[in-house]
């Protein structure tokens, strides 16, 4: 008993040894870190990981290889929530997403609570279009006019505005569409952050960006993808812009920018080794979205920001 009682006070002794030690060289807490706590993914179909397997939800095209499965995994985190959904936009953050008359998915933000820890936000995407499609209906206008028009910049023509100047005998380009968007969607996602702070002050928020779903020099794209040169150069134009934009807003709403187009640069749907699918995917994924390999590049991004 003696023995028994001697081994526990030293247990106990050394337990309180390790705390002191702890408090001299700032060790954090359990309770600090957002590692173990209380995680929730919201966002569009580049966060629910559409089309890579395995797939749930129905029509939100939630994949159990998403960047938000991957980083609780990681982090260990006691609860996890996906509330991502596939065509969402910025108001179906608060309001139930319907595909037709069909509900595919509730408010998104229901699924934050006051003791949630950790929130990552993708979207922003969607708002380029004007369906239900979002982005999708971009890409189609795109591709329409390459058909028609495989020289010359049909997309750029659509949403610039392009026509002939007979005075000056040269294109000329008006308000363009998309970026006009895009600087629209800015206050849109600044009050989804500030709604987030609100519901959860404790949390740490993360507004994720979008990957480098084209290259940076169109010409790559000959005969691998049907959009053509100019557009793709265009299309990146815009891309840059909206990764721009969510960054600022990030920043000026206390919420950490995770940029994932850096390490996915080089791997976009007109790479050899592609982790964004093109028009044809080559691995599962939806067409012009992350593959697995690209939903993991993004999750590894996510863990930098959140351990920084």
């Amino acid at each position: 008993m003696f023995s028994h009682a001697l081994k526990r006070s030293s247990v106990l002794a050394a337990a309180a040894l390790t705390a002191v030690l702890a408090g001299l060289l700032g060790a954090p807490a359990a309770s600090a870190s957002p590692t173990a706590g209380d995680y929730v993914a919201l966002g569009d179909s580049y966060a629910s990981g559409a089309g890579v397997p395995a797939q749930y939800a129905g029509l939100c095209l939630r994949s159990q290889r998403n960047y938000g499965h991957l980083v609780a995994t990681a982090l260990g985190s006691s609860s996890y929530r996906d509330a991502t959904c596939a065509a969402a936009k910025t108001s179906d953050l608060t309001e139930a997403q319907y595909d037709a008359f069909l509900r595919v998915n509730d408010p998104q933000l229901d699924s934050v609570s006051a003791g949630t820890d950790l929130v990552t936000l993708g979207i922003g995407g969607n708002e380029l279009g004007t369906s239900d499609l979002g982005i999708g209906d971009v890409i189609a206008t795109c591709i329409a006019g390459a058909v028609v028009n495989p020289f010359g910049t049909p997309c750029k023509d659509v949403y610039a505005h392009g026509h002939w100047d007979f005075s000056s005998w040269s294109w000329k380009y008006g308000e363009d569409t998309l970026r006009t968007r895009v600087d629209a969607a800015a206050p849109r996602i600044a009050a989804a952050l500030e709604k987030i702070h609100a519901k959860a002050p404790g949390a740490t928020v993360l507004l994720v960006g979008y990957p480098s779903v084209l290259p940076d020099n169109g010409r790559a794209c000959i005969g691998r993808q049907p959009i053509t040169t100019g557009d793709v150069d265009y299309l990146r134009g815009v891309l840059d812009r909206l990764n721009g934009m969510l960054a600022a807003t990030a920043a000026a709403h206390h919420a950490t920018y995770v940029d994932t187009l850096t390490p996915t640069r080089g791997h976009d749907v007109c790479s050899g080794d592609r982790w964004i699918e093109g028009a044809l995917p080559g691995s599962p994924a939806v067409p012009f979205h992350p593959n697995a390999t690209g939903e993991r590049v993004m999750a590894d991004a996510v863990l930098a920001a959140v351990r920084r």
